[in-house]
């Protein structure tokens, strides 16, 4: 763990800034596709889409985005493959959530509707198959979530 010693400040900067640049492009591309029909049907305004989806993001992310979060952090990969280079896992977790947050911005800026979940689990098996090797990802579970 000398990386959390040496640099744990500067890591934990980034995860912050590339957690709300994900976080930008959840509510980007997410709201978009759940407000779009309501205000372009006229049956609610913008502001209210805004003040509606701020309540109800916010709300979804106490109440059970602790269990997302868990299952995303220990669920995909094999945590045990790691005990020898927890380095490695700090870094492909930050370039995970850079990687979704990137392709986030990408496709709502091209105004493709995509999963946000589908993202960061699609990253995350990236990082784990083409970083680490095949057999970290654990296969079983990704069929589960997806």
């Amino acid at each position: 763990m000398e990386i959390i010693a040496q640099y744990g400040d500067v890591l934990l900067v980034l995860a912050v800034v590339f957690g709300l640049f994900m976080a930008w492009g959840v509510g980007a591309n997410d709201v978009a596709n759940a407000m779009g029909t309501s205000v372009g049907s006229g049956a609610i305004t913008i502001k209210q889409a805004i003040i509606i989806a701020i309540i109800f993001e916010f709300a979804g992310a106490i109440l059970a985005g602790g269990e997302v979060t868990a299952t995303i952090r220990k669920g995909i990969l094999d945590a045990a493959i790691f005990t020898d280079s927890p380095h490695l896992l700090v870094y492909g977790m930050l370039a995970s959530l850079l990687a979704a947050g990137t392709w986030l911005m990408i496709a709502s800026n091209l105004g493709w509707p995509v999963s946000t979940t589908h993202s960061i689990v699609g990253a995350i098996v990236g990082f784990g198959a083409v970083g680490v090797g095949i057999d970290a990802v654990a296969w079983d579970k990704v069929g589960n979530i997806a």
